[in-house]
This record gives C-alpha cells, structure tokens and sequence, in this order.
C-alpha cells in the first residue's frame, strides 16, 4: 500500500454511463491546473444496469463495465497520480440494488435457494416473519396475473426471477409455481408495513447487507483492499454508516484493510451534535460546515418579515419535524417499526402489539438526531425516550416496559433502533418537513435546521476553530449531489433576508396573478423559480413535481392529485409565458442579482480558505444555478470551463485591467477558484493557524475576515444592506503588518495597521492577501511559486498533513507576530 495522503482539496466527480471513467481521465489535467488536489469518484463498482449515481451495486468484485470498468479506473488512478492528484473514491457499504435481480448474484442466489442460499448470510431478512419467504413488492393491483412463467422462469414485465430447483412440473400454472418459492410476490403497497427485508430508507430496490458479518465484509470489500494494496486510490467517502449495525466496527475493520487511509463519512450532525471521537476517520463530507457558511450571509434582520410572508407556515420546527417524522413511522418505514416490535416481545410481555408498534413510532419520532451510538449517545436516547413518553402519558406503561432493553448496547432491539432512528430522520426532515417549510428556503438543506435562521460572525469563528482544532482533515462543502439547492441558487435566495418587505410585496403579487392554494408550497416555488433563475421551463416542471410530492400535504407520490398538480405547472408556465409574472420576476432579478453574485464568491472564497479539506463539485467553479437532484446532476461542460481558465492563465493577464467581470459568465468565480485552489495546494504554510481578523469602521459587520497563518481572507456579507450604510467608507480590516499581494487582483498592499476595504474590495467583494514572496522573487533571487498560474506539483500531502512544514519566509514571520498578538 502507498503512504498515508492527506488532500488539500478535492474535486467531485459524478461517473455515469454517460461520462464513464474515461471521460473522467480526460478531465484530469483540468483539475490539476484548476488547483484541486483529488479526484473525488462518486460509486464506481457495478451498479444496476443503466444507473445514473451508482449508489446501487450489484456486484462488488469489478469496477462498473458501464463505467469503463476496471481497466478504465486504473488508467484514471495512473493518471491522476501523474498529475500529483490523489484519488478519494465513494463506496456503499449499507445496501445493494435489486430491481434486476439476475443483474445481483447474491440477490438471484436468495430467491432461488431462500435461507438455503450460500449468502443468506449476507442479507438481513426476518424470514419468521414472512413465514420463511421473501416478500418481494413487485406487485400493481393484477397482482399474480401480471406474472408470466417462461423458460423456467417467473416474469414481471422484463424483470426475471429465478425458480428453485424441482420447483418446476409440467402444465404448473403461474399461481403454483410462485406458492413453491422462496419468495413471495406481493403488492407493492405491502411494503409499508409487511416487508420483511431491511432496506436502504424506503427504497425497495436497496436491499441492505450485513457487512458486520466477516464474510460479508470479506466478500464486499475484497475490490476495495485491491485498490489501496495496488495503489490505485488514496481515500474513501462512506455512504451512509449511520445504516449499518456497528458503524465504529465496521470503520475500524476499513481502517485495518486500507492501511489507515484517508477516510470520510457521510454523517448528517445536528447543530451541537459531535461526530463520535472514537472513529478511526478523518471527519465527514461537510454538511455540518455547509450550514454554518450558508448562515453567516443571512441577514438576521430579515427573519420576522420572511417568517410574516410564509402565510400558514407551521411555527413550530420542532413539532412540524415531529409529525413528519410520525408519519413516515406510521407510513413508508411501517415495516422497520413493525420490526422492531417483534424484537421487543420478549420484554414486552402481555402487552397488545399494536400498542407496542404506536410506542416505538413515537420513540422514533422524537430523536433530535440521526443515530445514537451506544454507549455513546445514549443521552440522546433518553432524551427521546422521555421527550416520547411526554408526548404520550397513555404509552408510559409501555415506554417504561420496554426502555431497558433500548438502552442496552447488546440487545437485539437497540440495535435496530440506531440503524432505524437515520432513516426515520432523514425521511421525515430532509424529503418531508424541508418541503414543508419555505420563509428562507435556502435554510432547507441536508444537514441544517431551517429554524436556526443566521449565524453571528462571532459563532462563524468559533466553529472554524473548533473544526482546526478537533477534525483538521474533515471535509467542507457548499454543494454536493444530495443538496436541495446548489451554493449559487442559496446564495441568490439568502438576498431575500436583505430584502424582506420587498419579496413579500413580490409574493404577494405573484399569488394575485397565480393563486396556489397551498401558500406554503406556492411561496418554496416562487423562490426557487427565483433562487434557479433563469432555469428552464422543463427544469422547473420537474423541480416542482418533485418538491410537491415530497412535501406530501397537497399531493403525493402515491396518490398524485392531478388538480393541484395541473395549478402547479401552470404557475411554472406562467413564469415565462405571463407577461406581468415576467416582470414582477425581472425586477426581483434586477434587484438581488449583483448581491447574489457578491454571496456567491464571498462564500465560495470562504469555504475554500476555511478550515478542513474544501471540496468543489463538479462544474461549481462556475456559476451553477441547480435544484434538487437529478437536477443538480447535469452535465458539466469542460470545453468552456477550460476555455475560461485558460483565457484567466493567458499571457495578457496583467493586471486590474484584465480582470474578469463578475456577471453571468462565470470567469471571476473560476478565477476565485482557481486562485484559492492553487494556494492553497502549493503553500499549505500559509493555511496552518486560525485567526479571526478585526474590522473597524462605519461598515465592518459586513465584513468577514481571517488569516490562516499567511493567507489572509476577506469576503463581503449582506451586500444590500452595505449600499444602505454607503459602502465602505472608512471601514479597515486589520491583519499582521506585510507586504501583501491579492491573488485574484494582482495589486500589492504595503505593510500597514489597516487596510481600507474600499480599496482591496473595489473590484470583486472578495480578496485573497498572501505574503508578496508567493508570486516574487525572493531576496535570494529564486522564483517562488507563482499561484496564478497552473503547476504540475505532485505534492499532495496538502496542510496540517504530517512532514508539511513552512519554510523560512514572511510567512513564518507572519506566524510570529500573529502568535505575539494572541
């Protein structure tokens, strides 16, 4: 295996049938000279055919043919590591896909041989309760007659399914076949509440294994020892660990097969939730520093108008993520309820199971967090268990009865209860109540709790210490392919605190001229038409088909209304055909876009300045207005990109005359990107220190700065409300005393106590300070690494990472003076 290697940065890549591994190859040389310091490959092994994400793997011993197969990531992995990037590869340990069994040896194995099957071990089914079948919900309201039997195999559609051995007589019907089976079909509404295999959330086709066991682990996981002992990836991203039996035994068993590799989680944290101590990992994929940037440029002042404007919005987070989260107990996870239920009996006693099945829906309803861990957490299930038991004083006998065997690590019952509480969450909050709640809808995302409205610089500061300090090496992100909303379509909507009384008025007109009974789902609409704009009609009909049935009050997945859903598509139609919605919408873009642009870089600069390991997903160096998936999964197009940063590297780059402009086209956000990306690639001695930097002056909360031990950063916030006050005026920004040279401008500051912002943020709202030794000759006469430019440096052990020291420089002396004015 290689040496531990810690990025700098990285970059996400989406590998699809589409834009397979080779494709990804192409690509490489652009990474590099855009500064990232990883490729960062989402699932890469088989996956069902045609599978767009890959979270779907139905074969771990190759990588995907679809992909370019295994050859194909070789020669990526060869690449890259010729370029001096790194490989951080996504893998799915929770789950495997099932829509096509005969696509899935383990699967196809299950259904022919039931609890015979050499890997039944691999599965979690309870096959009491199926009475020693498989339920497999594949079934419309034809039930069995949909299904036809040929050549010794039962159908559905083109969908085959296997037959056990002497299953099969001549002149059998279809019905005598299936009864001799170690399955059984059923409809697929069944699933709620009568499945008897433990699934991936409530997606049917992800069928969850027990990678606790050895063999399984062994089995799934042999690919992946290949790549660390060949030397083909670096790190790993883990999907979703908070699904699986023991996520500290199975990140340690990781631990021992890659050597100890850089290794990320993909772990939702509630505000103040910690990720446990004790995991061999590097930290998560950055949700939880997602939230806190998105914060830091809201506009607090906005949040009594914007909650006004909402209309019938629900007041009560905590009780609105309660209900949803009942509902999805009581509706599409019935099943994983249910059993947990059967787990209880033997402490529940004479107790009626029904009552059993409402205690322990209303146990799961009640976590403020994803998973405990026991026996660390277990505060967090109290909380629950008490929170449950005050909701329901008719359920104390049973909450009380069947607490102890919840509360301890070694029962069965407890077990499931920490792998069910995630799905719950993530079902409820994330693809329910997000929907459901719209004064700021940019609030709304993966990790974040919309009733936490903005963040104070002070607490900014904090939680970037904090991050240093604890979990150096975690990952930071502002989009991903899971968010709700891309970073620039947040950035846009975040405005909207600045200009509170005007969106309402703006709403309220939209309404008049569209009405949409559900105000709530009218108001999330309207602002991500706005936040997206100008996204395509077709974009929009599918965001909006999406968003409804996942909010679940005015329609549904199951049960569309197809009134409401004709209203709704009207009001997206309107938006480009009406002439008045056109100009209502024109005026909104004419009046936040230049301060959505301002939002945009000043957050991008800070998250790839910030403490942790920045990631940029894929085509986010530019200007990249997405909705929910699989909007936010399009194709990225690189010849542009290229274009853009080569124009940015060109020989006529001299200076402040050249610099892009920071509109529509996407240069001056590429160019931040770049810059950020290459510094801190090539000088991680400038980014070892944390230190939040003083404003002073008629305009200095809207500034947010911080010195990295050489690099120093300075991003505009609440851009509106910085005209309302006349700009900067008199407002300084106070680093250590050096000769400085902004990165993205080229201008040179001399050493002073104060640097005047109408000054180094007169071109762009955003400024990045490095000692001028970075891009000039030193006094010995030597050229040091000049960031504008593309380099071919194979160092990627990136900052913090163990070896990495700074040389002699003015960044040492900068370190010195910071260390003395602490």
């Amino acid at each position: 295996m290689t040496a531990r290697r810690v990025p700098s940065s990285t970059y996400r890549l989406q590998v699809t049938p589409d834009f397979d591994l080779t494709a990804a190859q192409d690509v490489v040389d652009y990474v590099r000279d855009l500064g990232a310091d990883w490729l960062y490959l989402s699932p890469v092994l088989q996956a069902e055919p045609g599978s767009q994400h890959g979270y779907d793997v139905v074969d771990h011993t190759h990588v995907d043919t679809e992909r370019g197969g295994d050859d194909a990531l070789r020669a990526l992995a060869d690449a890259a590591h010729d370029a001096g990037l790194g490989v951080l590869v996504d893998v799915v340990p929770n789950h495997v896909g099932v829509a096509t069994p005969a696509a899935n040896p383990w699967w196809w194995s299950l259904l022919e041989h039931g609890q015979g099957s050499p890997v039944a071990w691999a599965f979690d089914v309870d096959w009491q309760a199926g009475d020693g079948k498989l339920r497999v919900p594949v079934l419309d309201d034809r039930l069995l007659d949909a299904v036809e039997l040929r050549d010794g195999r039962l159908y559905l559609g083109d969908t085959a399914y296997p037959t056990a051995p002497g299953t099969m007589h001549d002149g059998d019907t279809v019905e005598a076949v299936h009864a001799r089976q170690h399955y059984e079909f059923v409809h697929w509404k069944r699933a709620d509440h009568e499945l008897n295999y433990r699934r991936f959330f409530a997606v049917n086709t992800l069928a969850a294994i027990r990678v606790e066991e050895p063999e399984v682990f062994a089995a799934s996981h042999a690919t992946i020892g290949a790549w660390f002992r060949d030397g083909l990836v670096d790190g790993l991203r883990i999907d979703h660990p908070d699904g699986l039996y023991d996520p500290a035994g199975y990140l340690q068993d990781l631990a021992d097969l890659t050597g100890g590799a850089y290794t990320l989680v993909e772990k939702i944290l509630e505000p103040g939730e910690q990720l446990p101590s004790s995991w061999p990992v590097d930290g998560t994929t950055g949700y939880d520093a997602l939230g806190v940037l998105d914060r830091v440029f809201v506009d607090p002042a906005g949040e009594e108008t914007l909650t006004a404007a909402s209309g019938a919005e629900p007041s009560d987070w905590q009780q609105l993520t309660h209900d949803t989260r009942r509902g999805i107990a009581d509706g599409i996870l019935g099943s994983e309820v249910e059993r947990l239920a059967r787990l209880l009996r033997p402490v529940a006693g004479d107790l009626p199971h029904d009552r059993v099945v409402d205690a322990v829906a209303e146990i799961v309803a009640s976590f403020d967090v994803y998973r405990t861990y026991l026996p660390e957490g277990a505060h967090h299930l109290i909380d629950a268990l008490e929170r449950a038991a005050e909701a329901r004083p008719d359920l104390d006998d049973v909450i009380d009865r069947i607490a102890p065997a919840l509360v301890d690590p070694t029962d069965a019952a407890a077990i499931r209860l920490q792998q069910t509480s995630g799905m719950v969450m993530a079902k409820g909050v994330e693809d329910t109540a997000f929907y459901r709640t719209s004064r700021l809808t940019s609030l709304s995302e993966v990790g974040g709790d919309p009733s936490v409205f903005s963040v104070s610089l002070a607490d900014f500061h904090q939680a970037q210490r904090d991050r240093l300090g604890s979990w150096p090496h975690t990952m930071t992100t502002l989009t991903t392919h899971d968010t709700k909303r891309s970073e620039d379509t947040r950035a846009r909507i975040a405005v909207l605190a600045e200009i509170g009384h005007e969106w309402s008025q703006a709403l309220e007109r939209l309404q008049s001229l569209v009405p949409l009974e559900d105000a709530v789902f009218a108001d999330l609409l309207w602002q991500a038409i706005v936040g997206a704009r100008p996204a395509s009609r077709e974009r929009l009909h599918a965001y909006a088909e999406k968003a409804s049935r996942e909010a679940g009050d005015s329609t549904t997945w199951t049960e569309p209304d197809e009134d409401f859903e004709r209203r709704m598509h009207a009001l997206v139609d309107a938006a480009f055909d009406e002439p008045a919605v056109v100009a209502v919408l024109d005026a909104l873009d004419e009046r936040i876009d230049a301060a959505g642009w301002s939002n945009g870089l000043a957050q991008k600069l800070v998250q790839l300045t910030a403490p942790g390991v920045p990631d940029v997903y894929q085509g986010t160096e530019s200007w990249d207005r997405s909705l929910v998936d699989p909007d936010n999964r399009r194709a990225v197009d690189y010849t542009e990109r290229r274009h853009v940063l080569a124009e940015l590297d060109g020989p006529d780059d001299d200076g402040p005359e050249d610099l892009p402009a920071i509109g529509i086209d996407g240069a001056a956000k590429l160019l931040v990107t770049s810059r950020a990306l290459r510094v801190r690639r090539d000088h991680p001695e400038l980014f070892t220190r944390y230190l939040e930097l003083e404003a002073t002056g008629s305009a200095a909360d809207h500034v947010l700065a911080f010195d990295r031990g050489g690099a120093v950063t300075i991003a505009t916030r609440l851009p509106i409300g910085l005209r309302r006050v006349g700009g900067w005026g008199d407002t300084l920004v106070h680093p250590a005393p050096l000769d400085r040279v902004d990165l993205l401008t080229g201008r040179r500051f001399p050493a002073s106590r104060g640097i005047a912002l109408s000054e180094v943020l007169a071109d762009y709202p955003v400024a990045l300070l490095v000692p001028v030794h970075v891009v000039e000759p030193t006094d010995h006469g030597t050229e040091t690494t000049d960031v504008s430019r593309p380099t071919t440096g194979t160092d990627t052990r990136g900052s913090d990472a163990p070896g990495s020291t700074a040389p002699e420089s003015d960044a040492q002396a900068e370190i010195d003076i910071l260390e003395g004015h602490a």
